[in-house]
């Protein structure tokens, strides 16, 4: 019992030891801590900015999809992209015979690997200021510098801005955006 009792309280410890150094590596979002040791769902759950994204995920049945090893890109639309919106359009596609047009708008802001924006900023301006992205939904989206960081555009000519890069994930990496990228 001893025994057990020792090992028990050495595991607490140096789980709260390591605890810190994964809050430290990663921005905030939305103030809440983003532990790079866990998955994109955990920490999208965890954002008090993203309940919409984490709602329409659910609704399209990309939950275990999001929080397998990946690793995924994900380019990840606020509460505030969402209301940026047409009237009620959230709402409707979040009804059940619009889940393939939500699935295809959700993965349209997925691309498969980890990038980092210092990455996807080095292609773009190594390939004459834009590089193109193909999205898990098959579309592309567009990145370019724009002031100090990176602004993303879809074939629609949308456009959104990350405002918060490189929120390191155990599966990839989040790129929080301020507007809803559309496939065409």
């Amino acid at each position: 019992m001893k025994a057990f009792l020792k090992n028990s309280l050495i595991a607490v410890s140096l789980a709260i030891a390591a605890a810190p150094a994964a809050y430290a590596q990663n921005p905030t979002v939305g103030g809440a801590q983003m532990p790079s040791n866990r998955n994109i769902v955990e920490n999208a759950s965890n954002s008090p900015i993203h309940k919409t994204l984490v709602a329409a995920v659910k609704q399209a049945g990309l939950v275990d999809t999001l929080a397998s090893p990946g690793p995924f890109t994900v380019f990840a639309p606020t509460d505030d992209a969402f209301a940026k919106l047409p009237a009620g359009t959230v709402e409707t596609l979040m009804k059940p015979e619009n889940k393939a047009q939500l699935t295809k708008i959700l993965t349209a802001h997925v691309v498969a690997g980890d990038m980092s924006a210092g990455q996807i900023l080095k292609r773009a301006n190594d390939n004459g200021g834009s590089y193109k992205m193909k999205t898990v939904s098959g579309d592309t989206i567009t990145a370019m510098p724009e002031g100090p960081g990176l602004a993303l555009m879809d074939e629609s000519g949308g456009k959104a801005v990350i405002t918060i890069p490189d929120v390191d994930q155990s599966n990839g990496v989040i790129h929080v955006i301020d507007s809803v990228l559309l496939p065409k």
